[in-house]
């Protein structure tokens, strides 16, 4: 059976062209690659358990070079269903839970949900109501892809900007549905798209990473096989 087209009810509609204007309008829609970098934390019970600069490297939609430390720092490669750990002591696979975490963040994050999940055939989106992110007032949408999980987009009612995304997937080994939400922060205009230089994500309202970027580039050139292990260096930028 073929599946459902997409169904997006008007006004719901309407606050996604408002959401896409604000984000930077075909800059935002049109961008390939997403240079950062910054320090990331990871959070356990509560408390910081680990600290490090990162370099990461995202070609949209589901490639990705980050890596994290000071001195020989660790690489993960993600490309597709592939992912790859590079360090001092060579090449390995992923862990399985490590990629799917990794896969499912990717799939919900601000720039594939709102760029390919909203086209996808059978999702729905329709208006919700009104919640307090970060004790402001937040405008949401509510949304059902065709793998039916629910979604949810909390956006700055003033500004019309992203604040918090949110989305229940059943977790494989405890057959209990988990809830994921990423909350994004400190928006800054680069390269004329506005982007969230601090990202906190939460799984079961546990806080369990930070994210803040120094620094972001849009569209800088990567060689083909940048996203393998061994893969090259950046390309030179054009002038």
């Amino acid at each position: 059976m073929p599946a459902m087209p997409a169904m997006i009810d008007p006004k719901a509609q309407d606050v996604l062209d408002k959401i896409i204007q604000a984000l930077g309008g075909a800059a935002f829609l049109r961008f390939r690659t997403l240079t950062t970098h910054g320090r990331a934390f990871s959070i356990t019970n509560g408390e910081t358990s680990g600290l490090a600069p990162f370099d990461s490297v995202v070609e949209y939609p589901d490639k990705r070079r980050f890596s994290y430390g000071k001195s020989k720092p660790v690489v993960l490669i993600n490309n597709g269903d592939s992912a790859w750990e590079l360090d001092k002591y060579g090449t390995i696979q992923q862990p399985p839970e490590q990629v799917r975490r990794w896969q499912l963040s990717n799939r919900y994050s601000l720039e594939n949900l709102l760029r390919l999940r909203i086209h996808e055939a059978g999702i729905l989106v329709q208006m919700g109501g009104v919640d307090f992110v970060d004790n402001l007032p937040a405008r949401m949408l509510e949304m059902v892809d065709a793998e039916h999980v629910h979604i949810r987009l909390f956006i700055n009612q003033r500004t019309f900007l992203p604040v918090r995304i949110s989305y229940q997937i059943l977790n494989p080994q405890t057959q209990e549905q988990d809830e994921y939400a990423d909350v994004y922060a400190g928006y800054r205009d680069i390269q004329g798209i506005q982007t969230p230089l601090h990202i906190a994500r939460f799984v079961n309202d546990e806080r369990v990473a930070e994210t803040f970027r120094n620094s972001a580039q849009y569209d800088r050139g990567y060689p083909r096989d940048y996203f393998q292990p061994g893969g090259g260096n950046p390309e030179p930028q054009t002038p």
